[in-house]
This record gives structure tokens, sequence and C-alpha cells, in this order.
């Protein structure tokens, strides 16, 4: 990968690329299928022959392109972490504490023998419970070592004052993935509920529970009764109704069955200052629950907590049986990743940094950083374009959006200042122990953050994940290095594979600073209405046909898309490729040279379909509609696709083929 990054970027510039370099598309063929027209199945026609040469591997619920690329990334640091292991370091060194964390999972006769005894202490802890203060004690002490029940706090921007870290309550506590799973009475939830019934029973039957079906039963109730009070997942993506800012004095008074000042102080806050309550209803029910519901009930959720939450970290019946619910039950998985590609996942999750810091040392060359960053350049020029032409949004909107994209941080590749990882200890014997230390090190250093001005230079991905997002609170897009390399960005294809791959994903993060969601941050990433009424409401009732365009997919059998559940990913896949391909025209300057056949707008098209291609197994798709508010790969492409009249001039798409999207359901705004 070295020698790709180090050439990186400079062709995907406005000024194009040389024609030697042309003559590289990155178009494969192969990935085709052309016995089907792109003008009836787009995404099949891009990339059948790609789904038939890479079929499902057994240890994977999905696998695409995307995937291939997470694969190689976790290739690389796999040769990483061999070589630390070949190596001595001095103690205390991330060196050390990479080595040490990744060679305690890698040790699976040490974990097997261990069984469950790293935990075993939690487990005594609840079942000494007497009284209700001794409850409270522990749900504190769960907090402090990375177990939530019930309920999550963190440390995050203030919506309002984003220049500053305020305390942050959310609703948790399920441990199926979603409410519905709990609440829902059709087919598949009443599958699902059946297999986690067994699965929780098989937990407590591990620990040796002389009552496990009774302690299961508890755990379902206990649960479903927090399902009942949770907001769906649509409901939580309204930052207006989940922003209600308390004092403490307002939190203890309309909670007052907990004691808010033992957990406070517990978790290093003695005064914790502004709490933005997310979702009230939630914790009421809690507080309720705290004077209700028998220690028995509460012993049995708590102890369920501490076992599914640790379980992957412990002997091989507990990985199975977590794997038998979550993996085949949930995602229908028939096996699980190698052990190799779980410890590096933890290892790499945990010392995120540090890890990151080897990676870019070893495949990240500092000069791509400025190249990646003229390319975001071309794209911000081209959505400024778009944006100061638009017709639906009056000027004095205009403007402030123009100010907005004008404000955009941008971050690439890795972070200018790392992480210290100074005061976490990693031993080399016990995998559940640094599990365990690394939650305790991770909830210290983000709750010794409030009260405090937010560190802008910190990231919140690392630069081995393949992946990029915007922070609306920071108005800033991040891209890790691990994305910059195909099959979104080719260091010898022409510009049009280049935009319609990592281009769209530039756009796309672009954009999301102004869906449905993003477009409430202003320039300094606070929430604040700085639309023109009417202007929102144009831009409402165009986010609207993009719900009900989305809705009306059907993704398996009668089970529909959730069109508002996707609505911020489909608003920035939509505006992504809107301003990638204005990027493309700026920078082909009417140069429209086929290669192979096809023209720079099909090659556009192609790339970006090309990203989104993959095979996935039917229990996913319907886990992921439930819960994934990115559409399913087939969607992103032709969702957003037939809503660009540049789609239907390449490839010749007219009315009745069934690409063909109606003009008066076709939806632009960005």
């Amino acid at each position: 990968m070295r020698s790709l990054m180090m050439g990186a970027l400079l062709s995907v510039g406005i000024i194009g690329c040389t024609t030697m370099e042309k003559r590289n598309m990155a178009i494969d063929p192969a990935n085709l299928d052309e016995s089907v027209s792109p003008r009836e199945d787009f995404y099949r026609y891009a990339n059948g022959g790609w789904l038939e040469n890479n079929p499902l591997p057994d240890d994977r619920s999905r696998y695409g392109s995307f995937d291939a690329l997470a694969d190689k990334s976790d290739e690389q640091i796999k040769q990483l972490f061999d070589a630390l292991g070949e190596k001595s370091f001095e103690q205390g060194s991330n060196g050390q504490k990479i080595a040490d964390f990744y060679a305690s999972g890698m040790n699976e006769d040490a974990v097997n023998q261990q069984g469950f005894d790293g935990i075993k202490y939690f487990l005594d802890a609840i079942e000494r419970i007497k009284t209700e203060q001794e409850l409270q004690t522990m749900i504190t002490r769960l907090f402090h070592d990375g177990i939530y029940p019930v309920f999550y706090l963190y440390g995050g921007p203030d919506s309002k004052n984003s220049d500053w870290v305020v305390a942050h309550l959310h609703q948790g506590g399920l441990s199926m993935p979603d409410r519905d799973y709990y609440l829902n009475t059709d087919e598949r939830s009443e599958t699902v509920r059946e297999a986690y019934k067994k699965y929780v029973t098989a937990m407590f039957e591990l620990i040796k529970s002389k009552t496990p079906e009774q302690r299961m039963e508890q755990v379902l109730a206990f649960e479903t009764r927090l399902a009942k009070a949770s907001r769906s997942r649509e409901a939580l993506r309204n930052p207006e109704a989940n922003y209600n800012p308390v004092t403490l004095a307002e939190l203890k008074s309309a909670y007052s069955a907990f004691d808010w000042d033992l957990f406070f102080a517990r978790l290093y806050l003695q005064d914790p200052g502004k709490i933005i309550n997310g979702q009230p209803e939630f914790m009421a029910e809690f507080n309720k629950m705290l004077t209700d519901t028998d220690l028995d009930v509460w012993k049995s959720y708590l102890t369920f907590k501490v076992v599914n939450g640790f379980a992957a970290y412990l002997s091989e019946p507990f990985v199975q049986q977590r794997f038998d619910f979550y993996g085949k039950t949930l995602q229908g998985q028939p096996q699980m990743l190698p052990r190799w590609k779980r410890v590096l996942n933890t290892t790499s999750g945990y010392l995120d940094e540090a890890v990151g810091q080897l990676y870019v040392e070893a495949y990240f060359p500092p000069e791509a950083k400025e190249r990646m960053i003229r390319l975001i350049d071309n794209l911000k020029r081209a959505f400024e374009m778009r944006i100061k032409n638009l017709t639906w949004m009056d000027q004095v909107t205009k403007e402030k959006a123009l100010k907005k994209l004008d404000a955009v941080r941008v971050k690439v590749g890795y972070p200018d200042k790392w992480k210290s990882y100074e005061n976490l200890k990693i031993v080399p014997d016990s995998y559940v122990a640094n599990v365990i230390a690394a939650n305790q090190f991770s909830v210290k250093e983000n709750m010794e953050k409030m009260n405090k001005p937010v560190d802008k230079e910190e990231w919140h991905m690392p630069p081995q994940m393949v992946n990029a997002y915007y922070s609306p609170n920071g108005n800033e897009i991040v891209f890790p290095a691990a994305i910059l390399q195909p099959p979104f960005f080719f260091q010898d294809a022409d510009d049009a594979v280049n935009y319609g791959a990592i281009g769209v994903v530039i756009g796309h993060e672009m954009t999301h600073g102004f869906d449905d969601q993003g477009r409430k941050y202003d320039l300094k990433g606070n929430l604040n209405d700085w639309w023109l009424e009417e202007d929102a409401k144009r831009f409402e009732e165009r986010t609207q046909k993009l719900v009900d365009l989305f809705d009306s997919f059907v993704v398996l059998d009668t089970v529909h898309a959730n069109g508002a559940l996707t609505l911020g990913e489909n608003i920035a896949d939509l505006g992504g490729l809107n301003i990638a391909y204005q990027a493309l025209k700026l920078a082909l300057n009417g140069d429209e040279e086929k290669i192979a056949g096809f023209t720079p707008e099909q090659r556009f098209f192609l790339a970006y379909a090309h990203v989104w291609g993959q095979n996935i197994r039917d229990e996913e798709i319907l886990h992921r509609t439930k819960v994934d508010v990115h559409s399913l790969g087939v969607f992103r492409v032709n969702g957003p696709l037939p809503n660009m009249p540049e789609f239907y001039e390449a490839f010749g798409i007219v009315e009745g083929d069934p690409m063909y999207l109606e003009e008066s359901k076709r939806v632009f705004i960005w």
C-alpha cells in the first residue's frame, strides 16, 4: 500500500489525469453483468459479475467491496501485530500494550482455562446486594467499569454551546439491538425473542445459576419495560427533541430515587454542571423501577449485563453462545470470524490511536494529506456553485449556507496529536482483565473532559478504520487514512472513477452538514435555526418525497425500507452524487474521451455503484432495515441515481424503463 499511497491524489485534481493514467480506468469489466441492461437494474449491471465471483464467506453476514477493503486493512494491521510480537518493548510503551493485549486474546488455552473467573468478582458482588443503597452503589460501579446498565452517561459537546463539553444522559439498557425486538408481534420479532430467551438462559447456566429460566424471565420482563419507555430510532434523530438541559439539582428533584451525588462522585464528577437529559420519560421509568422492582430482579438484570458485556472475551462456551444469538440468529452468519480477526478488532478498538499511529507510519505518507485536501477543495467549490444556483432557496438562507460550507473544517489521514495511553495498564496473561482496564481508562478519559472546552483537534475515528464522518457540533469532515485506497481511491485511474468513488464520499460527508439533522446546526456547530421559515418548509417538502421514495422499496418479501430512519444518509448520498458530478464536469473541461467504450459520465456512475456492491444474507437484510440509518447497498445505488437527469443521459434511460422515475417523484435538494 505504501507504493499506492505515495503517488496518490494529485491525479484527482481539477487539472485532470495523464493519457497513461486514463488507460487504467479501474472499471473491471469482470465486475459487470452485461446480461442485465443498465436501464433495467443499474446496481446489477454494475456489480453482477462481482457478486457472482465473490460469494458470501461463511463467517460473514454481508460482504461487499467495502468489506474487502476492511479485510485489507485488517491484514495490514495483522502484519504490524505479528512484527510487534517478535520484539521486546519497554514496560508501559504503546508497543508493549498492543503486543500484550493482542497476545492475551490469542492465547486461547489460557482464556478457556480461566472460564469466567475474570468477571466472577462482579457476579459475587451483585449476589451480595441486600439493600437499595447497595444496588445503587453497584450500578455506579458498573458504570465505572464500562458496563452501562439502564442508561448511558457520556461527555460530549453542548449542542447549543459547541465549544464546551457537558454531560449527556441517554436511554439504554437493552441487550437486543432495538426496542422493536421486544415489542413487535410479527413472526421475525417472535423468532428473535425466542432465540434471545434461549441465549439468556444459556448464559445463566454457564455461570451455574440454580434458576436459569426464572432469571431469564426476569431479565426479559425488565428489558421489555425499558423498551416500552424507549424512543424509536426515528425519534432519536430529532436533535431538538433530545436536547433537554437540566442542572444537577433539577435532575435530583426529578429522579429522586437515585443517588446522583454518589453516581457522579464515583465517576470523577463532583459537579457535572449542565446535563443534557436526552429522553426524560425514559429516566422517569428508571426512577420508578428503582422503587417498584424487586432486588432479585435487579440482580438478575445486572448479572446478565455483566456476563453479556464480557462474553466475547471469556472461554469458548460463552463466546459460542453469544455468537449463536447475535451472529447466527440476528444476522444469519453461519460461522464466527477467525479468532485473530476478532482479537485484532478488539485490540484496535481499545488501543485505537496507538494502533493508528503504527498504521500511518507503515502505510500512509504525510504527503498524501495535502493531496487529499486539494480534492476536497474542488468538491467544496462545486458545492458552493450548486448552493448559489439553487432555485428553491431564498438568498438570505443561501448566504448563511455558504458561510457554513466555508467554515467546514477538514481532517485527513490521521490526527496531528496522538492520544496518550500512559495511564492504561495492559498485562500479557488475561484478556478480559485487559478489556476491563481499557473500559475503565475510556470512562475516566471521557468523564475528565466534562466542564472543559472541546478539544477541536480530537478525532472520533482512528486512521485504520475504513470509513469517514461529519460532526455537526464540530462542523467538520474527517477522512481516515484507510479509506484512501481502492475501491474509493485509485492512484492510476482517471478522474471519472475517482470522482465517482472518493469524490462522492467527500460530497456525502459535506452534505451531512445540510441534511435533515445537520441543517439545524449553524456554522459554529450550535443547534440554531438559521433558515427562513419558507425555505425550511420547502426543504421538508423535498425530503418527504425522498422518504416516500425509499419507503416504496421492498427489501425482502413484504418488508419495506424505512425512509424516515435512513433519510439523513439518503440526502447525503444524493447530495454527494450531485456535488461530485459537478466537480467532475469542471475537471473534464469538455474532455469526453471514451475509455473501453464508456464515457466519463458512465465511468463516474459505474465507480459509484461498485462501492456499494455487496452480497448479504436475508437475516442481515431484516436486521439492518430495522436498526441501520444507512440504506442497503442496492438502494444506495438504485435509489438516488434515478433522481439525476445526468444519469438518464449517460445510459439512455427513457420512460418505460425500470430505472425510470417519473419526474413528479424525483427529488432535487442540493
